[in-house]
């Protein structure tokens, strides 16, 4: 069967497959083919490849046999069908047909076709097939040839592209049949590459997929190839053919391939020689000057500045008023002279060394920043010029540069950035070895990142230090990390300053067009080593002997541009004397300056916001309770029904626990945290939060957005929804980076005051990869640059068991990089003290422990008259731990921050009886209480808490034997309040306790301070000895056994073992728990809880992790408070230990993990209702009553004290050991005997939940407040 008749029943046969009808000549084939259906069809089963098979393949043999000898002879649409005429396809519908049943149809793959010879054979023996129809199959060929040529140069052109001005790295020419040098070798065009040695003076039509002829449809072979490379293979390398949108390749082969579209005018020449006289001159002049200084100058790479200027006329000319600047060090000083027009006098005055006037560090000339605003000539506006300064870390300054114009677009009301344009200036080393470039390249197109569009030029010098190319990168091209956001890479030679300059202006013109990024690749080299000292030879003598013979760009061009009659020798001679001339003016005033001040340098200045500002006055930070009402009613409700918004179920529990708090007049962290974030929206002040899962919250605890549960991209956030003209609200999900995010936020704070800027790690340890933003912007920035900043950085911090990745937010690096003298001893008798100790440290380093001080921290961020870097620890654990609330009275207008929460209970009024004073920071602080309650050391226990520690002194656990204050802030470090603290409690033994390793932590911070403020006092002879975890290199261990040791050893050495009393007490109390839970739930039989827990659901994750993650791994700690997804009801559980053996005494208070989220309430704020962390019902297990006078335990999650024990410390004597040991009445014994579960000590009875009374019922509220004195004992109440 020939050819043709197997392609017409390969037709049919396509047709059947697809389940189509044919046209009606199909019709006799359709009825010879079913009278041969087989058995199958009658199964119900179809093959529709049979129609070929078989006794249909016989049946159509015969048939074409038989129209062979007489077309006439079969019927009409047969013989269209052999003859390969189809016909136009009409209605068709479905046709099945059934099985062969002995015949294989032939294979159709097996066709043999020879090669425009149109006499095509198959398999089968069957005759030759009727020549093909009549027509010039070679010229279509050769028309595909050249589609496919073009394709080949706009794909691959570049890589024949001089590009190198040295001439090392480059095509090698090849010589055509006209005797014309091409560019393009195999690599380019491949299999067609013999095919450009034909005849060149063919005639081709152009495929519509370039733009090379312009008007004309036709061009010879030579043309084509001419033009193409020219376009393709010169001095501009185009990369575009990765962008996947045809709408942005169509318009780039636009602006390359029409003829003409390159060309410049002679006025647009001689701007172009006049800006390179100035780049070259201003490099010139310095190293006339100062030959052996460092200023890392940009000769080789001269046209940088020409092309820089050229995108900024043209972006003033689109309408863009405010131009950012990132880059390195080389090249700086030109960019500061050149584009900003920062006064010449002004930068050489950084060559003579003069003293600064202003306080600060300052930095090295090439590393400052400017900010300027002046008058475009060229178009006549005002443009905003900044540069941002930077550090040597290269491309480090690339998200701070972009998060300050995304912020800049923020406070113009720019959505679409036409108003601003960030500018990144990378060098070729860096911007493929920096993984920060590829960091900050991906937020280009997030929607709460994205610039719009950045403008990235490389300065290739085609060596890194002294490292080649080939040694330094895998890729080709430096650039190849742009191809992952389809940005359009232009590579262009920088001795052809025409093609930088219409490299330039396709690139804002793509960008103002798109709003993408763009990046030119100017390909120039380095005249001089890394710096003016260095000797290149000694690692590149060949490309350094090339660059002594090789004539600077200004005199090439200057050469062509005299040649072509577009100046006169005179005339560039005149441009170079001219500025020379203005160099030499501003070298003689520079001499006449004396000083210098870094404040000048400033790229973030302020305008208004430092003038008439008192920077020492602390505004008050509380709020009214009817505005914490307000943003607490919308922030604990639903979205309203109008939205018909699908809630998840956990959600709703969620927020109706957060309705109960409100009405309860308390709060927990996620709540305080949000009547921080409302408030300072209500009064106008932009509030910005971004991270890794920040809306939901790493612990999901947050719970911002709200996701439908049945509609994609459908979200609610109730803080857009406080006020109707409130500022608005930013709270965004990162990509998985933290030094990019980091930097952004960093650069977002940078741009006003006005506005408080976040950043949460999901762990506080994820900071590590950021910590060059922190060393080099954050906590250095104001120093160097004199550029404040308020950005929040939040950190989950707490030893939980969670292993050495996931526990320690690493504070001591921060306050080793605290600039404030640990030997030198304040004036604390300053009536501005405390301000004037916060304005002259780096950063404020705090450890929050309660909702309030969190509050009151957040809103004094923005109430300053200055700004500073905020670095909070936040907690895990204590996000839902049932002590860590606040009432509503310590977020009023009378509270305000609280460096320091003393103890208020009998400890703190009999400070003679204390024998030990433990300073602690954090959530061990409710560890120590926990276990101090299970020592019974109620009425010799203090407690009194530091919460900042920059400024402040860790937190402070007074006991009467023992005393803790909590230090909340750590830096600064509060002397005077810590003052205090010693001459009450002078007779006390002094120890610092921290759960995190001994030189890790805060010990080695506080430890000198302490010191500092003892040899204040006179007389004073007692020093501070540390309790903790001995040194290690890990942050914490990934074993849950050491990890309770540990804690144990910690707990150990400061309390000493549980005494049988103890114990005995606490299987007491127990059983009074147990039985009073059976009576109250005979007592309301009828009573039934809501929705319990799902069956086989755990208690809520302990430590912090999200809700799906197995209790298994959570820490003691965990036990303190459930973290993850809400259960339904706040579950109450057993006490998890032996019953004490004693009596309670009097006065004492019963332990915190006894203590519910009600007795809390009661205790924080007496006259508020009691309350359970969300909701007025509790739930608790059936088996865990509360003994009268004992208050039930928090829901599944433990006390702090649950921690697991801390390794024993060291730094306390024996001999105190001893003696305090014998005048305890009560030790500490062995961890009591727990579940098999481990360290929780769940309750081994029946876990039916019943409902408790809300704390309204007079009863239970006498029961808890039992014993004198305890309402006035409040380990979190904020105390001024």
């Amino acid at each position: 069967m020939n050819q043709c008749r197997l392609r017409s029943l390969a037709r049919i046969r396509r047709s059947l497959a697809l389940g189509l009808r044919g046209t009606d000549y199909h019709v006799p084939a359709r009825q010879a083919l079913r009278t041969i259906q087989t058995t199958s069809q009658r199964r119900g089963v179809h093959d529709l490849d049979s129609f070929a098979n078989g006794c249909s393949a016989a049946y159509i043999e015969g048939l074409y046999n038989k129209w062979k000898r007489n077309p006439n002879s079969v019927d009409e649409s047969w013989s269209e069908l052999f003859s390969g005429n189809d016909g136009s396809t009409a209605k068709r519908r479905p046709l099945q047909v059934a099985h062969s049943r002995k015949y294989r149809r032939p294979p159709v793959e097996r066709i043999a076709v020879k090669a425009r010879s149109g006499e095509r054979t198959a398999s089968g023996g069957a005759s030759a097939a009727p020549a093909a129809p009549p027509s010039d199959w070679k010229n279509i060929d050769d028309h595909h040839v050249i589609q496919a040529i073009i394709r080949a140069y706009q794909s691959r052109g570049h890589l024949a592209a001089d590009l190198d001005p040295l001439g090392i790295v480059g095509p090698k020419k090849r010589t055509s049949v006209d005797g014309s040098q091409r560019h393009a070798a195999r690599e380019v065009l491949r299999q067609h590459f013999s095919y450009i040695f034909n005849d060149l003076n063919t005639v081709f039509k152009l495929p519509s997929s370039t733009m090379i002829g312009g008007d004309q449809e036709f061009l010879t072979l030579k043309e084509i190839l001419d033009r193409l490379e020219r376009i393709y293979c010169g001095h501009i390398g185009v990369e575009y053919m990765q962008i996947t949108s045809l709408t942005k390749t169509n318009w780039i082969r636009d602006r390359f391939e029409k003829p003409g579209g390159l060309d410049l005018t002679k006025e647009e020449k001689k701007l172009i020689l006049e800006r390179l006289t100035r780049s070259t001159g201003f490099e010139n002049f310095l190293a006339k000057k100062f030959s052996s200084e460092k200023r890392f100058g940009l000769e080789g790479c001269d046209i940088m500045i020409p092309a820089i200027k050229e995108v900024v006329d043209r972006a003033t000319n689109y309408g863009v008023e405010s131009i950012l600047i990132g880059m390195a060090h080389r090249g700086r000083l030109n960019v500061l002279a050149n584009i900003c027009r920062k006064p010449i006098s002004d930068i050489l005055s950084q060559f003579h060394g003069l003293q600064a006037t202003d306080s600060g560090s300052g930095d090295v000339k090439y590393h400052l920043g400017v900010f300027q605003e002046r008058l475009n000539r060229q178009t006549n506006r005002m443009v905003r010029i900044t540069v941002v300064a930077n550090p040597s870390h290269l491309e480090h300054v690339n998200p701070v540069l972009l998060g300050k114009a995304r912020a800049e677009m923020f406070q113009r009301g720019d959505t679409c950035g036409s108003t601003v344009m960030p500018i990144i200036i990378h060098g070729d080393a860096s911007f493929s070895g920096q993984g920060v470039v590829y960091e900050s390249m991906h937020l280009s197109d997030l929607p709460n990142y994205t610039t719009y569009g950045t403008i990235h030029i490389v300065s290739n010098n085609q060596v890194g230090f002294t490292t080649d190319p080939r040694f330094s990168r895998s890729s080709r091209y430096c650039t190849d990390v742009a191809k992952v956001v389809n940005a359009p890479i232009l590579h262009v030679n920088a001795d052809d300053p025409e093609a930088c300059i219409q490299c330039a202006r396709i690139a804002i013109d793509y960008r103002t067009r798109f709003k993408k990024d763009v990046v030119i690749d100017i390909v120039g080299y380095r005249r001089n080593g890394h710096n003016e000292a260095d000797e290149p030879m000694f690692t590149q003598p060949l490309m350094y002997q090339r660059i002594k013979k090789l004539k600077p760009c200004l005199q090439l061009y200057a050469d062509k541009l005299i040649k072509e009659g577009v100046v006169t020798d005179s005339e560039f001679k005149s441009m170079v004397s001219n500025y020379e001339k203005i160099c030499e003016e501003a070298w003689a005033k520079s001499k006449t300056i004396k000083t210098i001040k870094y404040s000048s340098w400033i790229d973030s200045p302020w305008p208004g916001f430092f003038e008439g500002r008192d920077r020492l006055k602390l505004c008050p930070t509380g709020i009214s309770t009817d505005t914490l009402k307000t943003i607490g009613q919308i922030f604990s409700t639903p979205p309203p029904s109008e939205h018909k918004f699908e809630t998840h179920k956990g959600i709703l529990r969620i927020l109706a626990q957060r309705t109960q708090m409100v009405q309860d007049k308390v709060a927990d962290w996620s709540l305080g945290e949000a009547f921080a974030f409302g408030s300072l929206l209500k009064e106008g002040i932009h509030v910005r939060l971004s991270g890794q899962d920040v809306e939901r919250g790493t612990f999901s605890h947050r719970h911002h957005v709200l996701h439908h549960q049945s509609e994609d991209k459908v979200v609610y956030n109730s803080l857009d929804h406080l006020y109707p003209d409130q500022a608005p609200y930013s709270v965004s999900n990162s990509s998985l980076s933290e030094c990019a995010v980091l930097g952004f936020e960093h650069g977002y704070s940078m741009a006003s005051p006005n506005a408080l800027v976040m950043w949460e790690g999901q762990f506080g340890d994820f900071c590590n990869t950021a910590q060059c933003i922190i060393d080099t912007f954050i906590a250095s920035g104001e120093t160097k640059w004199v550029r404040q900043s308020g950005v929040v950085m939040l950190l989950p911090h707490s030893m939980e068991g969670m292993g050495p990745e996931h526990s320690s937010g690493r504070i001591e690096r921060f306050l080793q990089m605290s600039d404030d003298d640990p030997d030198v001893y304040p004036d604390t008798c300053d009536a501005d003290f405390v301000a004037r100790q916060l304005m002259n440290v780096n950063w404020i380093v705090t450890n929050l422990s309660t909702p309030a001080n969190l509050f009151h921290c957040l809103r004094r961020q923005v109430k300053m008259g200055f700004r500073k870097p905020l670095i909070n620890f936040s907690p895990k654990s204590l996000l839902r731990h049932p002590l860590a609330r606040s009432p509503f009275k310590d977020f009023n207008e009378c509270s305000c921050f609280q460096r320091i929460i003393p103890d208020k209970g009998p400890a703190g009024k009999q400070p003679d009886c204390v024998e030990k004073l433990v300073f602690c920071t954090g959530k061990v602080y409710y560890d120590l209480v926990k276990e101090r309650d299970d020592h019974e050391q109620v009425e010799t226990v203090a407690l009194v808490r530091v919460e900042q520690v920059r400024r402040l002194l860790p937190q402070l656990l007074l006991f009467t034997i023992t005393m803790i204050p909590r230090i909340l802030q750590l830096c600064p470090f509060p002397y005077d309040l810590i003052s205090q603290q010693l001459e009450l409690y002078s007779k006390a033994e002094l120890l610092w306790a921290q759960e995190e390793h001994k030189n890790m932590g805060g010990w080695s911070y506080v430890q000198p301070r302490f010191d500092t403020a003892l040899l204040k006092k006179e007389n004073e002879s007692r020093c501070v000895s540390y309790h903790g975890r001995p040194p290690s290199a890990s942050p914490a261990t990934g074993n849950k056994v050491q990890h309770y040791s540990e804690y144990k050893a910690l707990i150990t050495s400061i309390f000493g073992e549980l005494t049988p009393e103890n114990k005995k007490r606490i299987e007491d109390r127990i059983k009074k728990q147990q039985a009073k839970a059976k009576a109250d739930a005979q007592s309301k039989p009828s009573t039934k809880p809501p929705a319990s827990p799902p069956k086989g659901s755990s208690p809520p994750p302990g430590k912090g992790e999200s809700g799906g993650k197995k209790r298994s791994d959570s820490s003691p700690s965990a036990s303190i408070a459930p973290t993850g997804p809400a259960p339904r009801k706040p579950l109450i559980s057993l006490p998890s230990r032996p019953p004490r053996g004693g009596k309670q005494r009097s006065g004492s208070a019963p332990p915190p993990d006894l203590v519910d989220d009600a007795s809390a309430a009661r205790k924080m704020e007496p006259d508020a209702p009691a309350h359970d962390g969300s909701s007025p019902s509790a739930w608790k297990r059936s088996g865990s009553a509360p003994a009268p006078g004992v208050a039930p335990t928090a829901s599944a999650s433990r006390s702090p004290s649950r921690n697991p024990p801390s390794p024993a410390h060291d730094g306390i004597s024996p001999s105190t050991r001893q003696e305090s040991s014998s005048k305890k009445k009560s030790g500490s014994a062995p961890a009591p005997t727990r579940t098999p579960r481990g360290p929780f000590r769940t309750a081994p009875s029946n876990t039916e939940f019943i409902k408790r009374r809300p704390a309204k019922d007079s009863g239970s509220r006498n029961e808890t407040q039992s014993t004198p004195g305890e309402s006035e004992l409040d380990p979190t109440k904020p105390q001024p």
